[in-house]
This record gives C-alpha cells, sequence and structure tokens, in this order.
C-alpha cells in the first residue's frame, strides 16, 4: 500500500514537473536585437509627440476657458464634438488642475525613456516595472475619461479622443518592450508564450482591435451626428 501510494505521488510530481517544464527558445532568451528596440522606441516617441502636442492643445484651451467660461473653442463644432463641453466638467480638473497637465508630464517622461532606449539604454528592471505602472495607470485614466464623456457628458472632445488613442499606442509599446525583454514576467509555459506573442507581432492586432472598437463605439451612437 505504502509502495503504491509512494508510487502515484512520484508520478504526480513527474507530470506536474511535466507540465511546468518549458523547453527554452534560445532566441527569447537573448535580449532583443537592436533593430526590434529601436522600431518599438520609434512607435513610442512618435505617438508620444503626438499625445504631448494634443496634451499643450488642451492645456492652452484651459486657460482659456479660466479666462473666459464663455470662450468657444477651436474644436466646438456642435454639441457632441465639443471640447468646451468636456473640458468644463468636474472630470477635467479632477485633481485641482487640468488633465492636460498630467498629460504632459508623462508623455514627456515616456518620450525621453523611448529616445533613451533608442539610444541603446538598457535601464533596470525596477524602473521599467515602475515606468510600466505608472504608465499603466495613464492609460486606465485616458480610457476612464473617454468612458465618462462618452456614457455620462455626452459630448467628445477630438483632442482628447487623439489622447486616448496615442496613450494606448505608447502603454502597448512600453508593454510589448517589457514582455519581450523579460521585465514583466509570466509562470510555466506563459512566459515563453507571451514573449514570442509580442516577438511575432500579434500584440498589434490586440492593440488595433482596441482603436477600432473605440471608433466603432463612437460611430454607432453619434454617427448620425458627426455625419451629418
Amino acid at each position: 500500500m505504502g509502495d503504491a501510494t509512494r508510487s502515484s505521488a512520484e508520478e504526480l510530481d513527474d507530470d506536474i514537473d511535466e507540465f511546468d517544464h518549458v523547453d527554452p527558445d534560445p532566441d527569447l532568451l537573448q535580449p532583443p536585437s537592436h533593430a526590434w528596440r529601436a522600431r518599438t522606441a520609434i512607435e513610442m516617441i512618435i505617438s508620444g509627440a503626438i499625445g504631448l502636442f494634443a496634451s499643450f492643445v488642451l492645456s492652452i484651451e484651459a486657460l482659456t476657458l479660466a479666462a473666459d467660461p464663455d470662450a468657444t473653442l477651436g474644436c466646438d463644432f456642435n454639441a457632441v464634438i465639443s471640447c468646451g463641453k468636456v473640458a468644463q466638467s468636474p472630470e477635467a480638473t479632477l485633481f485641482g488642475f487640468p488633465n492636460a497637465f498630467l498629460g504632459i508630464a508623462a508623455e514627456a517622461v515616456v518620450i525621453t525613456v523611448a529616445v533613451a532606449v533608442l539610444g541603446r539604454v538598457v535601464f533596470p528592471r525596477w524602473f521599467m516595472l515602475g515606468a510600466q505602472a505608472i504608465y499603466t495607470l495613464g492609460f486606465l485614466f485616458a480610457w476612464w475619461l473617454f468612458f465618462v464623456s462618452f456614457f455620462g457628458i455626452g459630448a467628445l472632445c477630438p483632442w482628447c479622443l487623439l489622447i486616448t488613442v496615442t496613450t494606448t499606442l505608447v502603454w502597448a509599446g512600453l508593454t510589448r518592450l517589457n514582455v519581450r525583454e523579460g521585465v514583466i514576467t509570466f509562470p510555466g509555459r506563459w512566459g515563453p508564450a507571451a514573449r514570442r506573442f509580442v516577438d511575432h507581432g500579434n500584440d498589434w492586432f490586440v492593440t488595433i482591435a482596441l482603436i477600432v472598437l473605440l471608433a466603432v463605439a463612437i460611430l454607432v451612437k453619434y454617427g448620425s451626428i458627426i455625419l451629418a
């Protein structure tokens, strides 16, 4: 009885070991090539620069409204596409100052990181994890603001939408880099699978699908007004 129990336990351990065992892919265990890192960095720089520009525009518009609450902004087209309506909502100054100021700070930092990556700088893991955590909060915040505008305020700000898209692209690039370089790790077989997923560029399909979903939601709800 004891031998049978021990044998069963050993077989179970063997099964667990076999399940957890991951045949390492030598290419995935090596750091990605500089060309791969450079492509990702350039994507982040371009997206971040566009987001930075949009944040500057929103900050100027916030100052314009502060000086004259009745001012008409350049992107006030109708009841739905209205930067002014969104900017005068409580959510636009959630922390006591225009959200655009946060965008300026966040994009400036991430652009700096991307430029350093382009220059072959390899940051320590704790730094990249911190950058990932902070920018993930920014990513979630941008999408939360979109949901508030979409469902609550009932108006959309073109510059805010642009920031939502660029924040998504920058976050996807940063995540892609951290997964491929092993900064973000997953247990067992999920680790090599995740690195292979981004190494083959499959994460782009997820990113594009998210942006397309955003566009479709806007067209379904407001298309008749926007296209009128």
